[in-house]
């Protein structure tokens, strides 16, 4: 049957207007479009599916590390305290900062111009370095030569949540992935028993910022990092309840994948694939995850090393248990260790937090290091800002500081033995070589073998990124 012919919309009649807009016209003239629709949407739906896994990615350069270690520091340690020995604020104790120094400063509960306090312990040289730091750390003392000592750096928020989230997802606004989110998101995952992206939590309490320090944000939620208990079940109901066997439990999720399977055919919704994997992992996680997360089959000698306990609660069972993680596959394990708050007590306080990390931290470093792995995998230490010079609660308190603090990092391609950046002769500023938390997220990418620039993600009509449109690679501290 002939066609009608498209007549142009002036001078046409009602009748002659639904003749140009036939269904076989439509067929005839859009079929090249509609073609297009739905090659783009088989196209998506396969980009989805694959974007959407934990499968192993290839890094876009060179890589020299391929796991991170993060040990976040929540609470803030002082920097002025362990690992800035300034003389002259020694020297100043008790007297007024000087004004000028002071011009446009915000703290988050003193007064600026409350009396400078100096640093409450002694300090000493480590290693062949020659790397000082307080004589409360001397088993960090032990591997002096194995770390790079950021001693300048410096962020934009003074009050915990904030600063922490800025810290981990590169804005202080909730929403944004986290950084083990990105890297997982990059590299995926080496293991398909583990979450690619582990959390473990020690000290008072769980980190400030909440979740959204180890969310996926606007990245399918497999991204996100998964809290491990570190006594009893590694996550909560990993065990089958009495009655529900190991084959009731598969064919039920046999069921329900199909299901999930069927509706992500019909809408393509990568959370669909997300909740698929999460029933697989947690079904392959119930034979594996007891195994992993059980430090009472590692040696005397390991456990001694670390100063870890089975069955309590403790940074130091959370370190051994992360160098387990990475050794079966997990790409990102992230300690919370909230204990650092010093506002009053610090003496006391701080010498307690000590305690409680410094022999494990080092273990961890000597510990990677003899079995091999330490090479590529690096380790972070660090809390989200620093301490002030000046003094709080009565004569034995530090508030908030953001104008500087002190991170150190570990293998994966960083160097050992240096120290990168100071601050001012009372601590209060970055003098040298200032390195911002953006900047600290650029170089943890690029060891990973990712531009900072390039990893991005498109979410509500734009490119995202980790470190938004900031941040440069500290080249001096690459190896």
């Amino acid at each position: 049957m002939k066609t009608s012919p498209f007549i142009p919309v002036q001078g046409r009649s009602l009748d002659q207007f639904r003749l140009s807009m036939s269904r076989r016209w439509f067929l005839r003239d859009c079929g090249v479009g509609l073609g297009g629709i739905a090659l783009n949407d088989l196209f998506s739906r396969d980009a989805l599916a694959t974007q959407n896994t934990l499968t192993p990615r290839a890094s876009a350069h060179r890589a020299r590390a391929k796991r991170v270690i993060f040990l976040f520091m929540g609470g803030a340690p002082s920097h002025i305290d362990l690992f800035e020995n300034k003389p002259i604020l020694t020297r100043l104790n008790g007297t007024a900062p000087p004004p000028e120094l002071l011009e446009g400063y915000r703290s988050a509960f003193i007064k600026p111009d409350n009396k400078l306090l100096g640093p409450k312990f002694p300090f000493k040289r480590y290693g062949e370095c020659g790397m000082e730091m307080a004589e409360l750390l001397p088993h960090l003392g032990s591997v002096a030569d194995e770390i790079t000592m950021i001693r300048s750096m410096k962020t934009d928020a003074f009050n915990h949540a904030p600063a922490q989230v800025l810290m981990s997802t590169g804005s202080q606004q909730f929403g944004r992935p986290s950084l083990g989110s990105w890297v997982t998101y990059a590299l995926g995952c080496e293991t398909q028993n583990l979450p690619s992206f582990v959390v473990l939590s020690s000290g008072k309490k769980g980190p400030s910022g909440g979740s959204a320090n180890f969310g996926a944000g606007f990245l399918p939620s497999i991204f996100q990092g998964v809290p491990f208990n570190s006594v009893g079940d590694p996550v909560l109901y990993l065990s089958n309840p009495e009655g529900i066997s190991g084959g009731s439990q598969r064919a039920a999720i046999d069921a329900i994948n199909l299901l999930n399977q069927k509706r992500f055919d019909s809408v393509a919704d990568p959370e669909i694939q997300t909740r698929i994997s999460s029933y697989e992992m947690a079904y392959r996680m119930q034979d594996v995850a007891p195994e992993v997360t059980d430090i009472s089959l590692e040696s005397e000698e390991t456990l001694a090393l670390y100063g870890a306990k089975p069955g309590t609660l403790s940074f130091a069972n959370n370190c051994l248990l992360a160098r387990r993680l990475i050794e079966r596959g997990v790409r990102f394990v992230e300690l919370f260790h909230e204990s650092w708050d010093q506002h009053g007590n610090l003496t006391k306080d701080l010498a307690a937090n000590c305690r409680d990390t410094d022999q494990a931290c080092a273990a961890l470093v000597k510990d990677l290091k003899q079995r091999g792995l330490l090479e590529d995998t690096l380790i972070v230490w660090g809390g989200e800002f620093g301490r002030t010079p000046m003094v709080q609660g009565g004569s034995d308190g530090r508030d908030h500081h953001s104008n500087a603090f002190t991170m150190w990092l570990a293998g994966g391609g960083v160097k050992g033995g240096h120290v990168h950046g100071t601050t001012d002769d009372l601590g209060f500023n970055a003098a040298e070589n200032p390195v911002h938390v953006h900047d600290l997220n650029a170089t943890i990418l690029h060891l990973l073998g990712f531009d900072h620039e390039r990893l991005t993600f498109r979410s509500q009509g734009r490119d995202f990124r980790l470190t938004d449109v900031h941040g440069k690679v500290v080249k001096e501290i690459l190896a």
